[in-house]
């Protein structure tokens, strides 16, 4: 098992390329489904879940052809079983979204429970009920749902999510494409990712409106053709590469992103004092050497602060100037990381959903492990600034979700390297 070795203290500084979205691609994958004909996505990163959702594909019969710019060509005509098996699902929680294009295009699918995922846990619940509010037959046997199409398809339906939920927005939001008549989705998630596979659907021909807001109307149609589609700019990755220049200090320009689509992080890194000018695809980062000033940040679906960012924002205030509060309101259990920060010598105290960080002047390097994909991108951060060296290990997680990272921060002056476990 690879692990990164990361001798802190060099200021980074210069220019590097953002990846496209993990969180655009899968749907947008997914949704290549619907098609009646080719479909060519691009901007896809080079991570394995996007490696495994073409896995699965391959293993359902479609064979996808990736051209030399790696963009992916998918003719879902070729499919040959319905089935998306438990040993590529349970890896990878974002297969269930293959459920609501294969139920509206071919009347039927067998998809695997995600990994632990007991039913009548809310977010799978809210994919049935969806499709169930369509018309559509469930049952759950055996570890795996069973969907059927009633007779002459999907039919539109007014849906209410009573959680908000970006998956089940998105799975919703594919059958309804090609459902008879309208469809109505009530409190549906409003973050980019979902405009992005709105913007893909509309590209094929669909007829989708009000994505990013929580109320999203579809039109079915009778079918989706041919398309070619680049998927958006990753907005986490984005705000990983600028909290890595404002913690040490240094300047970042990163290219081939969008600044509106992270505002809410780009106004906390101005309060902690980064100097911040942006172009239609660039954001620049300059710290001007200066230590960064602790932030108080609370964590809510988009437009608000992304959960996604919270474990980045604490290594930022682990060596701030100040006391920062981060108070976390999506996920709980998500300060695995803070333990694995005392052990660089970072002063962090969890009350409940809340972690007070009292910023140190440096942190030391350490052996340290990787519990989870963000969690993993806050010890790369904090190790950029530790005093010696940090090994990190179980760093599988941060390829789950960061392409290159070593490359990247290498290209700023960072030093990285990968060895072998």
């Amino acid at each position: 098992m690879d692990k990164l070795i990361i001798t802190g203290g060099a200021r980074l500084d210069g220019e590097i390329r953002i990846s496209g979205a993990k969180n655009a691609a899968l749907p947008i994958l997914a949704a290549t489904l619907l098609a009646d004909g080719p479909v060519t996505v691009g901007n896809l990163p080079h991570l394995h879940d996007i490696t495994t959702m073409i896995e699965l594909f391959g293993r359902m019969g479609i064979e996808p052809v990736i051209d030399e710019k790696l963009a992916v060509e998918i003719d879902p005509r070729t499919i040959k079983t319905l089935v998306a098996p438990y040993e590529l699902v349970k890896t990878m929680r974002a297969s269930i979204l293959v459920l609501g294009p294969m139920v509206a295009r071919f009347g039927k699918a067998e998809v695997a429970l995600p990994g632990g995922c007991a039913i009548g846990s809310r977010p799978v619940d809210l994919h049935i009920r969806g499709l169930e509010a369509m018309g559509a037959k469930i049952e759950v046997e055996g570890g795996y749902i069973k969907a059927e199409a009633p007779e002459g398809g999907l039919r539109g339906a007014h849906f209410f999510f009573d959680t908000v939920s970006v998956t089940g927005t998105e799975n919703i939001m594919m059958a309804a494409a090609l459902a008879k008549g309208r469809s109505v989705l009530q409190n549906a998630a409003r973050e980019p990712e979902v405009v992005d596979l709105a913007n893909f659907i509309n590209a094929m021909g669909g007829k989708v409106q009000g994505a990013g807001t929580d109320t999203i109307t579809i039109d079915g149609v009778e079918r989706l053709d041919s398309a070619h589609y680049r998927v958006m700019p990753d907005r986490i990755e984005t705000g990983t590469y600028l909290v890595a220049a404002a913690v040490t200090g240094g300047r970042v320009k990163v290219k081939d992103t969008d600044p509106t689509i992270l505002e809410a992080v780009l106004e906390k890194l101005k309060e902690a004092g980064a100097d911040l000018t942006t172009g239609e695809d660039w954001i620049e980062l300059d710290m001007h050497g200066k230590r960064p000033k602790a932030v108080n940040l609370r964590t809510a679906p988009y437009p608000a602060f992304p959960t996604d960012m919270q474990a980045q924002f604490i290594s930022l205030n682990a060596i701030a100037e100040g006391t920062g509060a981060v108070i976390e309101t999506i996920f709980e259990n998500r300060f695995m990381h803070v333990y694995e920060m005392h052990r660089m010598g970072a002063q962090i105290q969890v009350e409940g959903n809340t972690a007070i960080v009292t910023g140190v002047p440096a942190l030391k390097g350490a052996p340290v492990m990787a519990t989870d994909l963000r969690a993993s991108a806050s010890l790369v951060l904090s190790a950029l600034v530790a005093e010696g060296d940090t090994l990190i290990d179980r760093i599988y997680h941060i390829d789950r979700g960061y392409e290159c990272i070593e490359e990247k921060l290498q290209m700023l002056g960072a030093k990285i390297r990968r060895v072998p476990g």
